[in-house]
């Protein structure tokens, strides 16, 4: 990944949130036929291994976990709040008219080893954590026990496990800190008027440039 130095984002804790915040990701692999790409919710455990443990479930007729060897080396990307920039929100576009689009964004890129977990206790494990965290907000939680207990068996024997053991993480948070302040807070305030609140607040977030 391109990564200029004011872009990247060194604090851990940052990273974590931003892939517990968005927990959708892509998991990159390679296989003979050559490289494919799945998206799965994935869950966390940043106190695992030396640099954390992602979990994550796929279909059982998924060939991912039959292809991809167990133990190959992986890519699994984090894409946080994200959005278009117009140089219309810049008050130097009016005075200069040098100033052109661009696009925000915050991305972590997890690299690790691939595994496979097929077992039903794993995937027991993996399903019930990843339903506690997304059913949180919600007044009353789903949980597996709201179903029979023979439909959930039936469900999880469709299903699969995978693990990857994070080896290093890579952060980058693009929110415009190479900008002047009067540009950047015009940005923040167009942002905020279209309803990108999310992406709004990560520039507010981020150490402001110097003058």
């Amino acid at each position: 990944m391109y990564l200029p130095k004011h872009f990247a984002e060194p604090h851990a804790e940052e990273l974590h949130r931003i892939m517990r915040e968005h927990a959708l990701a892509t998991l990159v692999t390679q296989t003979d036929a050559g490289f494919d790409a799945n998206h799965l919710p994935f869950l966390f455990e940043p106190g695992e291994g030396a640099c954390g443990v992602l979990h994550a479930h796929v279909a059982r007729a998924n060939p991912l976990w039959r292809e991809v060897a167990d133990g190959s080396p992986v890519l699994v990307i984090f894409t946080g709040a994200q959005g278009y920039i117009t140089p219309n929100w810049y008050p130097g576009k009016q005075q200069t008219h040098r100033r052109v689009p661009t696009w925000n964004y915050e991305v972590v890129h997890a690299h690790g080893t691939l595994h496979i977990r097929d077992d039903e206790k794993f995937v027991r494990g993996v399903v019930a954590r990843l339903t506690r965290q997304h059913e949180a907000s919600e007044p009353q939680p789903w949980k597996m026990g709201d179903a029979p207990a023979d439909f959930i068996a039936e469900q999880l024997s469709h299903i699969v496990g995978i693990e990857v053991r994070v080896s290093r993480l890579e952060g980058k948070r693009k929110l415009s800190q190479h900008h002047q302040t009067p540009d950047r807070e015009g940005a923040i305030q167009g942002l905020e008027a279209r309803g990108n609140i999310e992406l709004a607040q990560a520039m507010k977030d981020t150490a402001m440039p110097p003058e």
